[in-house]
């Protein structure tokens, strides 16, 4: 089977009769959801596949190959194909086709790749952490605050390949809204990819707001009334938690400062100043980040400080009551002797005398103590 014919079986592309009734249906529910290959109406891990020119989408992307050459021949527009999990092999036609590096190639596919930015010949190729907020109705010591993906971008100057991984993160959405500003997307796939970087750090910053919530929330418990009994365990998670977003964060930095700042063929000088605009809002989330450790450090320091107090404390009216039961425990214990000539043993009143010198001291003892807040 020719190259062709590869790409059209591996994409779901062809000309068959019920993929053009697919792909009118597709454009009838344009919000349909697309997060999920099960769900892509152009089946096999094929999100979509839009050819733009001058910002505008170009009815039909039936067959790759067709809408690649016709935009290499016209010197105009840019083919976007969006994919979701692909496999090695549905990879591989894709590869020759665009002329993408092996190395990159095992990165989109392979996926678990630390966010980067990496130039192979005319190609760019850069990798987002994606991340999302996990809804919960009480933290616990084991709740899932943070989700994680991946967002692969092939950049080249007549093609952008979008290769995500994870249930979230969808670029459905982001696809219409360049759509409706075709005075941007004409602009080609540095476009599109500033709007990817933009898009990821916009969630960065609504997943730390998000954070900060649940960090409020058990900061308000560790400082209430009785906060020393409080979960440390969700402190923990929480820390956890906030390295797995630090994780998606921080490295991203360098990337997107490269983009802004260094000259790169595929990136125009007038996209690098939107680049730099998105490099503000992930410095943003990176201080957010580390103020929530440093603030997290602290509870947890004061969540043990107080921890410690009430031990304290409890040792303080232990030790009291130990104090004001000695007394009683000494009388008896004396008499408890046997001693034939012991002090108004023979005497009638000297039972009640002892009971009564005990009960005074312990008296003083206990008012003593209350006085001085041990009790």
């Amino acid at each position: 089977m020719s190259m062709a014919g590869n790409l059209r079986k591996v994409t779901g592309l062809g000309r068959a009769g019920g993929l053009r009734k697919v792909a009118r249906l597709a454009r009838r529910r344009p919000r349909v959801d697309l997060s999920h290959p099960a769900r892509s109406p152009l089946g096999s891990s094929v999100v979509n596949c839009v050819t733009y020119q001058d910002g505008v989408r170009v009815p039909g992307c039936s067959d790759l190959v067709d809408a690649v050459a016709k935009v290499r021949k016209s010197g105009e527009g840019f083919v976007w194909l969006g994919l979701h999990e692909p496999t090695d092999g549905e990879f591989s036609d894709l590869a020759r086709l665009f002329d993408l590096h092996p190395l990159a190639v095992e990165d989109a596919v392979e996926a678990h790749q630390r966010p980067k930015l990496e130039r192979y010949a005319e190609t760019l190729f850069t990798v987002f952490k994606t991340v999302c907020y996990v809804e919960h109705e009480q933290l616990t010591a084991t709740s899932e605050v943070v989700g994680t993906g991946e967002i692969m971008v092939f950049v080249g100057e007549e093609f952008v390949i979008t290769v995500r991984h994870g249930r979230h993160g969808s670029l459905g959405p982001l696809r219409e809204e360049l759509e409706a500003d075709p005075e941007q997307l004409a602009k080609g796939p540095a476009a599109v990819l500033h709007a990817i970087a933009d898009h990821v750090v916009d969630e960065y910053l609504s997943v730390t707001d998000a954070v900060q919530a649940d960090i409020e929330q058990v900061e308000t418990d560790v400082f209430s009334e009785g906060g020393a009994r409080a979960d440390p365990g969700r402190i923990y998670q929480l820390k956890r938690e906030l390295l797995e977003l630090k994780r998606a964060v921080v490295p991203l930095g360098r990337p997107v400062e490269d983009l802004a700042t260094r000259p790169i063929r595929v990136i125009a000088p007038e996209i690098q100043a939107y680049f730099r605009d998105v490099a503000d809002h992930l410095m943003r989330a990176r201080d957010q980040i580390a103020a929530f450790d440093e603030l997290l450090n602290s509870i947890l320091q004061a969540h043990l400080a107080q921890v410690t107090v009430a031990q304290n404390e409890d040792m303080r009216k232990i030790t009291a009551w130990a104090a004001v039961v000695a007394v009683p425990t000494m009388v008896c214990g004396v008499y408890g002797m046997n001693f034939d000539h012991m002090p108004e043993l023979h005497w009638r009143f000297g039972y009640p005398l002892v009971m009564g010198v005990m009960a005074m001291a312990c008296l003083v003892l206990y008012r003593g103590f209350r006085r001085n807040g041990w009790l």
